[in-house]
């Protein structure tokens, strides 16, 4: 999927929720949400695909405060498939609610965190077969991860005070490494390309991540886009 500016027209709110549709008919998903907090001006942003119904319902019962969808991936570093929550009473609850306003049980929520204690979260549905599911998604997973983050990065830079905060300083180096990655090369190309060695193709990258505050790679390369630090090819 194509990282599309979210930063350009007036209505914010819109282009993210129009983004979170073309998410969904992207992965041939059944719906697509985020959730964001930042701590910087205490704001959360929420953007769905649910239908008004159910975001009242929801709302009116304060399922929010208890949506295993949330809590799990909101201390998680990894994707939380759904399938492995528990079942106890609160999952009960929020997934029977659900299944009446005609929402899947099978998906996935994936975390996202940020160098300022920014977290969001970007939760998928799909009315696929166990089979399907497990296929479709890691097929999809890697890409929506990357999409996690552009949406995450760009919904906090909306702030202007988080804007100014967010940017990180990175060496010319490491931003020379991640626009080969973004090329589609790997560290053993990027190398050769710049004459160093894996190693220190290695220990660049790892840097470039911990200054991104990236789990992997893929959102480092992801974020550094969405910053404009480098440019996708």
């Amino acid at each position: 999927m194509e990282l599309i500016d979210l930063g350009n027209g007036t209505n914010k709110d819109a282009i993210f929720a129009d983004f979170l549709h073309k998410i969904r008919e992207r992965f041939e998903l059944q719906h697509a949400a985020y959730a964001g907090l930042n701590p910087v001006n205490q704001t959360i942003h929420g953007f769905v695909t649910y239908s008004d119904d159910w975001k009242a319902h929801y709302a009116r019962h304060g399922l929010d405060r208890i949506d295993p969808t949330l809590h799990k991936a909101g201390r998680s570093i990894a994707p939380v498939d759904w399938r492995r929550l528990s079942r106890d009473e609160h999952y009960q609850r929020v997934f029977r609610d659900a299944a009446e306003f005609g929402i899947a049980a099978t998906g996935l929520t994936i975390p996202v965190r940020g160098p300022f204690g920014d977290t969001g979260l970007l939760s998928v549905t799909s009315e696929a077969s166990q089979h399907e599911w497990e296929l479709l998604r890691s097929k999809i997973l890697s890409e929506l991860q990357s999409v996690a983050v552009h949406l995450h990065d760009t919904v906090m830079r909306s702030d202007s005070l988080s804007r100014i905060l967010r940017h990180p300083n990175l060496s010319k180096r490491e931003i020379e490494i991640l626009q080969w990655i973004a090329a589609g090369k790997s560290q053993h190309d990027i190398g050769t390309i710049l004459s160093i060695s894996h190693r220190t193709v290695e220990v660049h990258i790892k840097s470039a991540r911990e200054k991104l505050c990236a789990l992997t790679t893929a959102q480092a390369v992801a974020r550094a886009i969405a910053l404009g630090l480098i440019f996708p090819i």
